[in-house]
């Protein structure tokens, strides 16, 4: 009896894993296959408060939607995608699905991710990935530097505008979101608390 043995491919690696693994968020950037493990409490609160924040500064009047873990189809590699934490994207985002749950990026006007033990992964992989995919605003809570840091004007593969934002300070968003607001660099960083 013959056996055919095939390598799996990237994309069949990160379904396999996927589904090994409930509640993990499995990405591929550049070609590698990113897993991280499910989300704490804090980091939901982050998340939550920032979704919130952002819809009641009008961003559903603005033709706008938020919302937490969908996927992002990058353009980095054939079968690259990310799961942002939070997405702002246009109303009718779900007419741009490409696969896998994953919607073009064009609709996306800003992402947020909330380090945790994937640091490296959110400040340096994504924010080059993001850069590249042309996300006009990257917000990345930097626990590690309790810091919030605002990544616009994307070209190449970094963004030409970087600022940061420590506690005590407003965290205004950019025009190119869509909306006026000014999020609290401590209620990001501390999530409800």
């Amino acid at each position: 009896m013959a056996v055919i043995e095939r390598e799996m491919t990237t994309a069949e690696a990160a379904d396999r894993l996927a589904s090994w693994l409930p509640g993990h968020r499995v990405e591929i950037l550049k070609g590698s296959i990113l897993v991280t493990p499910p989300p704490d409490g804090p980091h939901q609160g982050t998340v939550f408060e920032a979704g919130y924040e952002i819809r009641r500064a009008g961003a559903k009047e603005a033709g706008l939607k938020v919302r937490p873990g969908i996927g992002l189809w990058l353009p980095t590699g054939p079968a690259d995608y990310a799961i942002p934490d939070l997405s702002v994207v246009e109303a009718d985002f779900e007419e741009a699905l490409v696969e896998k749950n994953c919607y073009a990026p064009h609709v996306f006007r800003l992402v947020l991710e909330v380090t945790s033990t994937n640091w490296g992964t959110d400040v340096l992989a994504k924010t080059e990935v993001y850069a590249e995919t042309r996300i006009p605003v990257y917000v990345v809570v930097d626990h590690r530097h309790d810091q919030v840091v605002v990544h616009t004007d994307p070209e190449g593969d970094k963004y030409r505008t970087v600022t940061a934002y420590k506690r005590g300070m407003s965290v205004p968003l950019p025009e190119s979101v869509g909306i006026s607001a000014e999020l609290s660099a401590d209620r990001l960083l501390d999530g409800d608390d």
